[in-house]
């Protein structure tokens, strides 16, 4: 058998969920079957490294900002044309409607988009966003394939008009040969912050961004602080608008916990950072797809308190609790339920959360689906 060239198209490389979720994919498609290769917008993403270890192909077109639009979309022809690609799969937004409008330069080259997100609201993006939404939109019928990763993901799609016939759900992949309980490098990361054995450690991790709503988070936090002492609560990630960062910061000064939180910023251990945490949470407001950090911490054990948003309640089951979004005291009610466990209850929960990814969201079966649906659309 010939092997397919499959080239992937996504925005950056950067510690993004998809953009991890991509890497994971790619890492473990058959080599026998397919060359793979990865274009990415912007160059610097952390995460290239991780492909080029594996000798994975990666090429920047180095997107000079929004408006760089002739010089890249130049540049990104050019490049295809040099690899003559026999599958496009693009990742998210930008990549998804530049294929399609780059498909009459690359006839017969099948095209399979990549759906990331759930329940945005109109004004969780700016104007230009807005109509990048609706293009996609009036796009979706000439993709050939539309890969979802989330059952909510594809209601949403559905609602907005696209194919139901062109479109799939395949849930996120978490390496639990990875992510996997290793208490003893979360020892490491808790000593770093200076958080005690002794310390209940409640962590929410992801961007800094109004999707994650860490406002909600932290005024949880401050109705917990009111009952115990020995609660510690950390942050990890960063976002793009430094003014929104302030504001977080002003907001736990003003609640009086600032002391008690941690601004961890961007991290690459996340393995270490989930088994340093007692409790994950998930309070995202809108958005989520399939929440990768969830999958991640219950993976190493970490039982969580997520937000009825996206995936998210089903990714958790009965392994955790799910309260309304935008809800501080029902969100510091369900860290109570878990602060408040006893050993024995501790422990079971944590092997129910682990179990739960390891059977149902491993990476075989999102690497084994995908190359399937890849395989179906080139033989068509």
């Amino acid at each position: 058998m010939t092997k397919k060239k499959i080239v992937f198209i996504i925005r950056d490389l950067g510690y993004g969920g998809a953009q991890r979720q991509l890497v994971t994919l790619v890492k473990d498609f058959d080599k026998e079957k397919f060359d793979v290769m990865v274009l990415h917008f912007y160059s610097g993403g952390h995460l290239e490294k991780d492909l080029k270890e594996r000798n994975i192909p990666v090429i920047s077109l180095e997107k000079q900002g929004r408006w760089d639009l002739l010089g890249f979309c130049w540049r990104l022809t050019r490049q295809l044309k040099q690899i003559k690609p026999d599958l496009l799969h693009t990742y998210m937004g930008e990549s998804n409607i530049i294929a399609i409008l780059l498909k009459p330069f690359f006839p017969g080259i099948p095209i399979i988009w990549g759906m990331r997100v759930s329940q945005s609201p109109a004004n969780s993006v700016d104007w230009l966003g807005n109509i990048l939404n609706k293009l996609e939109s009036l796009l979706s019928h000439t993709v050939d394939l539309i890969i979802v990763n989330s059952h909510a993901g594809k209601e949403d799609c559905l609602s907005y008009g696209f194919p139901a016939e062109k479109m799939v759900v395949v849930s996120n992949g978490i390496d639990t040969e990875h992510f996997k309980p290793e208490r003893e490098l979360g020892v490491k990361v808790r000593g770093e912050w200076g958080i005690s054995e002794t310390q209940i450690l409640i962590g929410l991790v992801g961007r800094i961004y109004p999707q994650k709503d860490y406002p909600n988070f932290l005024q949880a936090a401050a109705l917990l602080c009111k009952e115990y002492q020995d609660l510690r609560f950390v942050c990890v990630g960063t976002g793009p608008d430094n003014n929104y960062v302030q504001e977080l910061y002003h907001l736990a000064e003003g609640l009086g916990i600032s002391k008690r939180v941690i601004w961890a910023g961007a991290r690459g251990d996340m393995r270490a950072v989930h088994n340093a945490l007692d409790i994950a949470i998930s309070a995202s407001a809108f958005g989520e797809g399939f929440g990768n950090t969830i999958g991640e911490a219950m993976a190493c054990g970490v039982p969580c308190v997520v937000t009825d948003v996206g995936d998210s309640a089903w990714i958790v089951g009965d392994s955790g609790v799910v309260v309304p979004p935008h809800d501080s005291k029902a969100l510091a009610v369900g860290m109570k339920r878990l602060i408040e466990l006893n050993y024995h209850e501790r422990i079971a929960l944590q092997e129910k959360a682990r179990r739960k990814i390891v059977e149902c969201f491993s990476v075989d079966n999102l690497v084994g689906t995908t190359m399937l649906h890849c395989l179906q659309i080139l033989s068509n």
